[in-house]
């Protein structure tokens, strides 16, 4: 995915200066990127499972952000699994989603 947060070092700047937007699944961390291409970061952490629910759990939040059309200009997004995101249906996971995104992109327009 073009427009991916490679660098630990971004990732901890907006998990610190970063809105937060939680979801029941997943928690959003955005940051404002004024003029600049989005990009996007997906986390799983340890503490939530084993290196198989990490991947999965992460391919589906990538997944996500492509049917909700990310990365978003100016901003940087930060998906942060939360543990019961690989329990429901995909189709719910996204409507979930779909109310979290349209929250930070709706005041940009």
């Amino acid at each position: 995915m073009r427009g991916t947060i490679k660098s630990s070092t971004e990732v901890s700047d907006i998990f610190s200066q970063g809105e937060r937007i939680d979801t029941a699944f997943i928690t959003l961390l955005v940051s404002p990127r004024r003029g600049l291409t989005g990009r996007v970061a997906f986390v799983a952490g340890k503490r939530n499972g084993c290196a198989v629910w990490r991947n999965s759990a992460k391919r589906r939040m990538r997944e996500i952000c492509r049917e909700l059309g990310g990365p978003w200009a100016d901003y940087d997004v930060v998906f942060l699994a939360k543990r019961r995101i690989m329990e429901p249906a995909y189709s719910k996971v996204l409507r979930a989603c779909q109310k979290g995104v349209a929250s930070f992109v709706k005041e940009a327009s």
